[in-house]
């Protein structure tokens, strides 16, 4: 009989396990309050250089996007050079002419916006009255009445958009970082055939991270411009202003998982009030309620499909999170970079996999489930015979 058994002991669990000799194992909460901190400085770092950090990962995301449309050009007998610079130029050209095209659309909201100075103060005022009348605050009321000021309105949008001359900072980052990525894209899958002999599990991981994205962008991406053209399209036919700069918003805001949605609805609802009253306001509810829920909520997860594979609420923290540290760019790219940490984290170590679940990964979850519900109606059938038996 064993030593444990006969001093009456037991048998000691993985955990209890003694470490091998040499090893020394930190109790479970240091671990957990040490990889905190170390998150928390991490974010800080990254939040310290969002302005070039945040090109970059935009970057980073095109390039992926784009490189299958390389390939194909270089099969088809298009030099390597020609190629490479073709595509280059096609997305950056996309892309500054998006930019640009916001730029525009702000500036006609800007020089527009002023004609409703007087009914934006009305509305403040009648929310004022309103608020002081359910025993809120002066000052309270005060800081929220004033965001209905037109300098505030345009001085938000400045701070969200930036000047001209920092979004042309980052464009020339942009292009010089996609000429540099697509150049050294040539030996990606010679270094990936290198590494799969030693860790073929971060080659798998890296794989399917860029299949997934790529699956991610392009259909969002698609689905983000047929959701602006439909949304500008309904408000310039119900006349609210600024139609072409809400399109766009509700192309960006596509972007955004959960909360998108309602970034993109409230300027319509305000200026579609501005200009119809409620029933324009009930209209705009309605197209944007329609489009959005057979774009997002139908099309869209048919099309993407696993590629996610994360839960909502991870979903939803994500955007908070990546919206803190780099900006709004941050937000519209943070499934994107939230599934590279979890390749970086989780795929890439075959010990830390059974964590997919936990985060969103219910593929097998799902069946466990179904099992369950099977196993629980044959257990009730069976239960209901025998009462019938017994009867």
């Amino acid at each position: 009989m064993s030593h444990s058994l006969s001093t009456g002991s037991s048998p000691l669990s993985p955990d209890d396990a003694p470490a091998p000799s040499g090893a020394r194992r930190f109790p479970r909460a240091t671990v957990i309050l040490v990889a905190l901190a170390a998150a928390t400085v991490t974010a800080a770092g990254l939040s310290s250089i969002r302005g070039i950090l945040a090109p970059v990962l935009l970057t980073l995301v095109l390039t992926i996007c784009a490189h299958p449309v390389r390939t194909g050009l270089e099969r088809r007998g298009v030099p390597h050079g020609l190629a490479t610079g073709s595509v280059i130029l096609v997305v950056f050209v996309l892309l500054a002419g998006f930019t640009y095209t916001v730029i525009i659309a702000f500036a006609q909201f800007a020089t527009m916006l002023p004609q409703y100075s007087q009914q934006l103060s009305e509305i403040g005022a009648t929310i004022s009255s309103w608020l002081q009348s359910i025993g809120i605050g002066a000052a309270q009321v005060q800081e929220m009445v004033s965001s209905f000021d037109p300098s505030n309105i345009l001085s938000f949008f400045t701070g969200v958009l930036g000047s001209v001359f920092s979004i042309t900072g980052a464009l020339v980052i942009v292009l010089t970082m996609l000429i540099l990525m697509s150049a050294d894209a040539v030996y990606v899958p010679t270094i990936m055939r290198q590494l799969s002999t030693r860790k073929p599990q971060l080659v798998a991981a890296i794989g399917e991270y860029a299949k997934n994205v790529r699956r991610y962008m392009v259909v969002t991406t698609v689905l983000g411009v047929a959701q602006g053209v439909l949304n500008a399209l309904a408000l310039w036919i119900m006349q609210v202003p600024a139609a072409l700069l809400w399109g766009i918003l509700a192309f960006l805001c596509s972007f955004i998982p959960n909360i998108g949605y309602f970034f993109a609805i409230i300027p319509p609802l305000v200026f579609g009030f501005l200009v119809g009253g409620w029933p324009t306001v009930i209209a705009v509810v309605i197209v944007y309620g329609i489009i959005n829920a057979v774009v997002q909520s139908i099309i869209q997860p048919r099309v993407v499909g696993n590629a996610v594979s994360l839960s909502q609420t991870i979903t939803f923290f994500s955007v908070l999170f990546w919206a803190v540290v780099i900006g709004p760019i941050g937000a519209i790219l943070a499934v994107p970079l939230t599934l590279l940490a979890r390749t970086v984290l989780i795929d890439a170590d075959p010990n830390a996999r059974w964590w997919r679940p936990a985060i969103g990964d219910t593929t097998e979850t799902r069946t466990i489930m179904k099992e369950d519900d099977a196993a629980a109606k044959r257990a009730r059938k069976a239960q209901q015979a025998r009462r019938k038996a017994a009867k």
